[in-house]
């Protein structure tokens, strides 16, 4: 063994009480009770005892329990000087009892000692606490030699195996607190996990929902003040109007997805592209369910990169190609090129940042660029 492993206690897992079974705690009182029964009985079933004999039995045994309960604190902190001490002053009772003539409490207080010792302390101090009280042991008892040694050596070998359950006891105590750590930090994980996905999906649902009504009514209070005619007024309060349509459209939409109610990506995306004047989709590979997290990503993107063409490309020719392989799915959104729309200052969701950030948390990627005739996005997401 290392320097270590002969220095180290027992842990306090093993040398607690908690997560014993109920009929394990029964047999401990009943080891006790068993052991105090032969305290009483060697201290007074004796002729000799009498007058002050008596009152020293009884102090001796009092004394005793009290030792014993105060070693098993001692050692459960692990306090080493303390325990040892406890312990020699239980050895010196034994001592005292077998010199006065009660040798039963005094075999039974070294087979404890030496069992105890064993069980509870270091290997470098229990080894030799336990060889003296096995020794005074063998001494004392008047059995032959062999029952002796084979009695010696049981209670060794009892000693250091309740020593080796107490320590798996405490490894699987231990074990048993790390993996509730373990699954208390992976439910707050995918807590969080959670929270940044429905943050992503309200941000980009409604920011450039929002942002684009903004514009249309703060164009609306330009005129007012202009004193343009109720045609110009009305035909941006009705686009404003639309916006918030569409903007709780989406709303609906993204409150189903994260319910998992997803409608099929084909769908969504022919849906997304009949809003967009010039725009056409094409979908090439075997169609099949995706994941939530990645047919919401392709959603997204398409989303997003449509809503740029009309702000900056308006009047561009777009054409949209999802493509299936055997392990990713691929969107192509690609613009004929044009000049700004209105909405050209309006913020939108996270933008390309945002787009490559859901690409990246699936492990998929995201390019974006401009090309001969005009701008293309090119996700890509393993499934």
């Amino acid at each position: 063994m290392t320097q270590n492993a002969w220095m180290r206690w027992p842990s306090r897992e093993a040398l607690g009480r908690a997560d014993i079974s109920r009929p394990r705690r029964m047999l401990a009182w009943a080891v006790r009770l068993f052991a105090l029964a032969i305290l009483l009985w060697g201290a007074f079933n004796s002729s000799r005892v009498h007058g002050w004999v008596t009152v020293v039995g009884a102090l001796g045994v009092a004394a005793a329990g009290v030792l014993a309960w105060a070693l098993y604190r001692t050692t459960f902190q692990h306090r080493l000087w303390p325990s040892l001490a406890i312990l020699i002053l239980l050895l010196g009772l034994a001592v005292g009892a077998q010199a006065v003539g009660f040798r039963a409490p005094a075999l039974v207080l070294w087979c404890g000692c030496a069992i105890t010792a064993l069980e509870r302390l270091p290997l470098a101090v229990a080894l030799p606490t336990a060889s003296v009280a096995l020794a005074s042991y063998a001494a004392v008892n008047n059995d032959v030699w062999l029952t002796t040694a084979a009695t010696t050596a049981g209670l060794a070998l009892a000693g250091y195996v309740l020593r080796l359950d107490a320590e798996a006891r405490g490894s699987a105590q231990r074990l048993l607190a790390q993996e509730r750590a373990a699954r208390a930090a992976e439910a707050e994980s995918a807590a969080l996990a959670e929270r940044a996905r429905i943050a992503r999906e309200i941000h980009d649902v409604l920011a450039h929902s929002l942002s684009a009504q903004l514009v249309h009514l703060e164009a609306a209070r330009l005129l007012i003040e202009r004193g343009a005619g109720r045609e110009q007024i009305l035909e941006r309060v009705v686009a404003a109007r639309g916006m918030a349509r569409d903007g709780l459209d989406e709303t609906r939409q993204a409150l189903s997805a994260l319910r998992g109610e997803l409608t099929p990506l084909e769908d969504f995306l022919s849906q997304l592209v009949d809003t967009s004047a010039g725009a056409e989709v094409t979908i090439t590979g075997e169609r099949r369910q995706l994941p939530a997290e990645a047919s919401q990503a392709v959603r997204r993107v398409a989303q997003e990169a449509l809503t740029n063409v009309r702000k900056h490309a308006a009047g561009a020719k777009v054409r949209v190609r999802l493509a299936y392989s055997d392990h990713q799915v691929a969107l192509d959104v690609r613009d004929s090129g044009g000049t700004p729309g209105e909405l050209a200052e309006a913020g939108a969701g996270y933008g390309l940042l945002g787009m490559r950030e859901r690409a990246e948390l699936l492990g998929g990627s995201l390019e974006a660029g401009p090309d001969e005739e005009g701008f293309v996005v090119t996700l890509k997401v393993p499934v």
